[in-house]
């Protein structure tokens, strides 16, 4: 397995089949949150944690994986503050989708080895 030196490179270097397969269940792994409550946030943590010393792709699409879902879960709450006043409904539903297809693109694209970036997603763990 070769490694990367940089976040920039992590999608241009030749990767085996188990790093392609951990970058690929960092992102999967959010769809927890269709079955326990933070399971967005928790799934993506726990194998960035597990396996981000596997490789830098791993610890490279653990850390996207980990921003962008504690984006949506901030999105999220703000969208319930929204319902007050109707749009909030709205909101969730546009979150919901987007957050489906993203995970869903993501997925693919580091199973084919390639370093996904979230649109909309703050970088707080950098």
């Amino acid at each position: 397995m070769e490694t990367v030196e940089n976040a920039e490179n992590v999608g241009n270097a030749a990767l085996d089949k188990e790093t392609k397969l951990w970058g690929m269940l960092c992102h999967l792994s959010a769809l927890l949150m269709f079955v326990i409550p933070f399971g967005n946030i928790i799934g993506p943590l726990v194998i960035w944690l597990l396996k981000k010393d596997i490789s830098p792709f791993v610890e490279d699409q653990g850390k996207e994986s980990l921003n962008f879902q504690i984006s949506m879960t901030i999105y999220i709450f703000v969208a319930l503050i929204l319902m007050l006043i109707v749009l909030g409904i709205i909101l969730l539903v546009i979150l919901g989708i987007a957050e489906l297809i993203l995970v869903i693109i993501a997925s693919i694209q580091a199973n084919d080895g390639k370093a996904y970036r979230y649109p909309f997603a703050m970088r707080f763990i950098k």
